[in-house]
């Protein structure tokens, strides 16, 4: 947080009168920035949450029925908690401060700072309680096991950590691995020199870390060996001293690999396993390991296991109804 954005004073007033809420902002710097250009953000708002809004003066009003009128307020609390913190609100945002868990959370900016995670480009903000814990034992676990669908934040909160960690000097190194094809990791087919062909399969691990530090500068951590991103396969043998490592989509790697990879972690460093064991792509179903490590290791109290579901996620909307009438449908099945 900036000197210019701490002064803000984010001091909202409620003003209720019959089926109507007045939302008087403080000052038109931080009415502006909940605005958005040309009020796309209070369309957006709009449309997410089926309500009508419209602003007058100093303040952003709503008419509608009790339920929708909360759902209104904690979202505008929560969008100018994000805006003071990062000074610019993004779609992601206004999505997240409608999802179920900001209805029933309460929006103090106090008892968020200590899960922020501050990187140079972001202040990235956990968006649940699980996500929140996951954080929390990202930072104090020796050993993390987190599963769950897509867009819940696993591997982006991870590196988030590792990357600030890394930035404090509190590690070396960071280590990114994923298991590169189904389950033989065959990549001789593929055109090119090694990087080249593992770099599809890794794809999703480059975006996190472009999202939170400058591309140049991921680069040349990448070229100076701060950052190393491998597949699974090139993992043995090693021992990992003052790093932080990541195997991503571990629903895909088998029970004697993830074995391997959690017994690499040497002095000063923290190993985290991510993983959704709904998407398998291995021809065996049966050989993904992530679920038995989970259930062998939970017992360790160095160990810390987050189980995500469909009330986490953290993009559009329709993604968390999309887990959930799958997962309903294979529990019927």
């Amino acid at each position: 947080m900036n000197k210019t954005q701490s002064k803000i004073n984010t001091d909202l007033k409620f003003v209720y009168s019959d089926n109507s809420l007045s939302i008087v902002f403080p000052n038109n710097e931080l009415l502006m920035g909940i605005l958005g250009e040309f009020n796309k953000n209070l369309k957006e708002l709009e449309n997410l949450t089926n309500t009508n809004l419209y602003f007058r003066g100093n303040s952003i009003i709503t008419k509608d029925d009790a339920k929708k009128i909360q759902i209104i307020k904690n979202a505008i609390q929560f969008l100018c908690d994000q805006y003071v913190i990062n000074g610019s609100i993004e779609k992601k945002d206004i999505i997240s401060s409608v999802s179920k868990f900001m209805i029933n959370e309460n929006n103090n900016l106090d008892k968020k700072i200590e899960y922020i995670i501050k990187t140079p480009k972001k202040s990235v903000i956990p968006r649940s309680e699980k996500q929140k814990k996951y954080v929390s034992a990202l930072r104090t676990s020796d050993i993390i096991i987190s599963t769950g669908p897509a867009g819940t934040g696993k591997t982006f909160l991870s590196v988030a950590v590792a990357l600030t960690m890394l930035l404090d000097k509190k590690i070396e190194r960071i280590i990114l691995s994923r298991p590169a094809v189904e389950a033989g990791e065959r990549l001789g087919f593929l055109p090119g020199d090694m990087r080249e062909k593992v770099d599809p399969y890794l794809r999703p691990l480059y975006d996190s870390l472009y999202d939170l530090l400058d591309f140049e500068k991921i680069q040349k951590k990448i070229e100076i060996g701060d950052i190393e991103i491998a597949p699974l396969a090139f993992m043995r043998g090693r021992t990992l001293k003052n790093s932080f490592a990541i195997l991503d989509e571990a629903q895909n790697a088998t029970d004697t690999q993830i074995k391997m990879f959690l017994t690499r972690i040497g002095e000063n460093s923290k190993i985290v396993i991510n993983g959704d064991p709904s998407q398998i792509d291995l021809p065996n179903k049966s050989l993904s390991g992530l679920n038995r490590s989970k259930k062998l290791l939970q017992h360790l109290n160095e160990i810390s296991v987050v189980d995500f579901d469909h009330t986490d996620v953290v993009r559009h909307p329709l993604v968390s109804k999309i887990v959930k009438a799958y997962s309903d449908n294979n529990n019927n099945d």
